[in-house]
């Protein structure tokens, strides 16, 4: 088989180099060099998300039509409609805050919610919504954060230089409320042997050496009690340490914040050929997987007891459970001596500052818990728990090691979060009094970004109920209930809801639509704001590909895009997204937009295309999430097999003649599917793709994995490296020199295996001033062309 192929290709090479050229360049209006130019003046530049001014009145969205404002531009809207407006630099810089949401429990606005506190460029402001009038509270060389109003709306509570401070608003005065320092706690030096000797002599000889340690002491009883009369702060010394999570309770009687000490330090790093300088320069970046975080430590400061403690995180239930991966390599844990690394975020207080929800999360992904914390005994008591023998994930569920959502009900005992315990992430509430949970959204759809109403009585968040290929709006009663979509037009909808409730900013996509800004009014038909194409990117008849589902190996339905010529070459590419958790078979535009066109012109070109939201994308659920666990180019790349063998049966392909493509993860898989399933591909082209995932980073790595040193099979049987000598295929590796992420040195170490290998009908394409995601217009176009040539010489004839 080897050598009937390497035949097939040496006689289609021969045949590429004479038909390239002329024959594409009759067989569509698209060329490569076209679909990948500046796509601000190609294609047009298409708005951002919109949002709302405090009072409702203008929609603010960033813009740049047809590339004719260089830099940052941004343009309003009155709620009543109209042309977009361009603010002007000083209008843009005096902008004032813009609404988020209404956030009930964290004090942005005062009770009555007419005064808004906000931090802008290291400074604090004050923001009257009845008015518009904004007034500057600080102006200082310091950098002031998170503020919030106290409770009763008379004073202010924020964040500067790593300690909390209350800004008084009648009197004016501003207290220090926490008194964290950077160096050890200061002691009296010991002194040795010989000094200790003499200072005892001096002090048995001398009246006035004791009249003189008299009065030190007597002053230093006097300052003593002059500093307890002023109350200061606790002192709590940091050893060199940086304090995160900062933050105090409504009532000012607890501060809490997280200490973390012993990370690993060691960093990789690329190199800079093409610099002003002349001279190669390191750029720093990332550590690899495995690294050590170090020890999280939470600490509470009880204020009324002048004392601080630490929370003992491993009182919850199910802190010592061994991961089932560990269990089944006979690894036992005795709960007395080891325990799991744990770390939190929070404490999330309610209004009055009565009660506070903790969340708990494992270093090894497979567990999260959401704790009531007693702050002045440090006990925790579990509310939920969510456990994933591979890893916890989903939207709302941050896996990345950053907080999940979540927040507090207005009644101030109902705490909501979202979890995957269906399968599907949905919207969840507990009573933090009693631990009564309420799964409030269910189905086989997920849920994004919840807010509540100002009046506090109504849901609204985005899901895919009505499809995974479609994004709405909704709105829910706060108990659960009937959900009513709020957004109707088709393809992917983001909203952003006025201050009001009653109207919608909508940035709305379609797959051969850009995005672009609507205005809604509550019950009637959205209006379009932006117009943003140009005139030659329209003038194209762009597909709206064919979504369809093919039965794979294991019997599961796999969604997929097919794009399917007039008049077939009999060929195909598969094309592979990135990320992993990613997905692109949707109704909406693609942010794989260069792809999507160059999809156009290869099926312009006769060939068939075909793109899957293969086992590991995002939006169809947790067992389709986790289908990768331990084993990279298993499952996900069978859907590729799977693919490849519905394409020859479809449209009576032969193997050979099928392509495969991708970036990143993508190009992980396309090395997977020639070093290991040859048979089932001709030609494939990994552009910026991990070869070795022992090499990439901690956050993403290891929630899939697991580490290097814990379980070296899933890395062995998941790494492309190890499978280099199955390479039967022509194969283009394309890769940026300052891809910081996945990292130049990747594809260098795969080279020198390739040729170590012996192996033929490989190259490295380097671009010198590209990282990850490529910038320049030149190096998207020489890729392209590199793909495409690949492409038309080997499979494509």
């Amino acid at each position: 088989m080897l050598m009937r192929k390497t035949l097939r290709q040496l006689s289609l090479l021969v045949v590429g180099l004479v038909l390239t050229g002329p024959l594409y360049a009759q067989r569509s209006a698209l060329t490569v060099d076209k679909i990948m130019q500046d796509p601000d003046t190609w294609i047009g530049s298409w708005p951002g998300v919109p949002f709302w001014s405090e009072d409702g009145e203008t929609l603010y969205f960033r813009w740049n039509p047809m590339g004719a404002f260089p830099g940052d531009s941004l343009f309003m809207v009155p709620r009543s409609g109209g042309e977009p407006i361009q603010l002007t630099p000083d209008q843009r810089r005096n902008l004032g805050p813009t609404f988020s949401g209404w956030h009930h429990e964290e004090h942005v606005y005062d009770g009555s919610f007419r005064r808004k506190v906000y931090a802008q460029r290291g400074d604090l402001y004050f923001h009257y919504r009845d008015t518009g009038q904004t007034v500057r509270l600080t102006r200082t060389r310091r950098y002031e954060s998170s503020p919030r109003f106290t409770p009763d709306g008379t004073g202010i509570v924020f964040a500067s230089e790593n300690n909390l401070f209350r800004l008084d608003l009648d009197a004016q005065t501003l207290t220090q409320l926490t008194d964290l320092r950077s160096g050890k706690e200061p002691g009296d030096p010991k002194p040795d042997a010989q000094a200790k000797f003499l200072e005892e002599q001096q002090t048995a000889l001398f009246d006035y050496i004791r009249e003189q340690q008299e009065e030190d002491a007597l002053r230093e009883d006097a300052q003593e009690r002059d500093e307890e009369s002023a109350n200061p702060p606790t002192t709590f010394y940091l050893d060199g340490r940086n304090p995160a999570q900062l933050r105090m309770d409504p009532s000012e009687r607890f501060v809490t914040f997280v200490i973390t000490g012993g990370a690993s330090t060691k960093r990789t790093a690329g190199m800079d050929y093409v610099t002003e300088s002349g001279y190669a320069e390191e750029r720093q970046a990332r550590p690899k997987v495995g690294r050590s975080y170090g020890m999280s430590t939470l600490y509470i400061q009880d204020l009324a007891r002048d004392t601080t403690f630490s929370v003992d995180l491993h009182q919850i239930e199910g802190a010592y459970d061994v991961p089932r991966y560990l269990a089944d390599q006979g690894v036992t844990v005795d709960s007395a001596e080891t325990k799991r690394e744990l770390y939190s975020f929070g404490p999330f207080w309610n209004g009055d500052g009565s009660l506070a929800v903790l969340e708990v999360r494992a270093r090894d992904h497979k567990d999260r818990w959401l704790a009531r914390l007693d702050a002045a005994s440090g006990e925790l008591t579990t509310l939920d728990r969510q456990h994933d023998d591979a890893w916890i994930a989903g939207p709302g569920i941050s896996w990345f090691g950053g907080g999940s959502d979540g927040g507090w009900l207005p009644d101030g005992r109902h705490f909501w979060f979202q979890s995957e315990a269906s399968g599907y992430s949905h919207l969840y509430t507990v009573n933090v009094e009693t631990g009564v949970k309420a799964q409030l959204t269910s189905g086989a759809f997920e849920v994004f970004s919840p807010q509540i109403s100002r009046d506090g009585t109504r849901w609204r968040f985005t899901s895919t109920e009505r499809s995974p290929f479609v994004r709405h709006l909704y709105e829910m009663p706060i108990a659960g209930g009937a959900r009513v979509p709020l957004t109707t037009m088709p393809g992917r909808n983001i909203a952003a809801i006025s201050p009001d409730g009653e109207m919608l900013g909508v940035l709305r996509s379609f797959t051969t639509q850009p995005p672009e800004v609507y205005l809604q009014a509550s019950g009637s038909e959205p209006a379009r704001i932006t117009h943003s194409q140009t005139e030659a990117w329209l003038a194209y008849p762009w597909r709206v590909p064919e979504t369809i589902h093919f039965e794979a190996s294991d019997g599961v339905m796999v969604p997929a895009h097919l794009f399917t010529p007039a008049e077939s070459n009999g060929a195909a590419v598969l094309f592979v997204h990135g990320a992993g958790y990613a997905q692109n078979v949707h109704d909406g535009w693609s942010s794989y937009y260069r792809e999507y066109m160059f999809h156009n012109l290869l099926t312009d070109l006769g060939y068939v295309v075909m793109q899957l939201d293969f086992r590991a994308s995002s939006g169809y659920g947790r067992d389709w999430r986790t289908a990768i666990y331990r084993h990279m180019g298993g499952r996900d790349l069978q859907d590729y097999v799977d693919a490849s063998q519905y394409l020859q049966q479809r449209f009576g392909l032969e193997a050979e003649r099928i392509g495969i493509y991708g970036g990143s993860y993508g190009g992980f898989i396309t090395l997977m599917a020639l070093f290991t399933e040859p048979e089932h591909f001709g030609a494939g082209a990994a552009l910026r793709s991990v070869t070795d995932w022992a090499h990439y980073n901690d956050p993403y790595t290891s929630n899939i994995l697991n580490t290097p040193e814990t379980d070296s099979l899933s890395f062995a049987r998941s790494s492309p490296i190890n499978f280099a000598e199955g390479l039967e295929d022509p194969l283009l590796m394309p890769h940026g020199i300052l891809d910081l992420n996945v990292q130049f040195q990747d594809i260098v170490r795969l080279g020198q295996r390739l040729i170590e290998l012996g192996k033929n009908d490989w190259e490295i394409a380097l671009y010198p001033v590209e990282g990850h995601g490529f910038q320049e217009s030149s190096s998207w176009r020489d890729e392209y062309r590199r793909i495409l040539k690949l492409f038309e010489q080997t499979i494509g004839n």
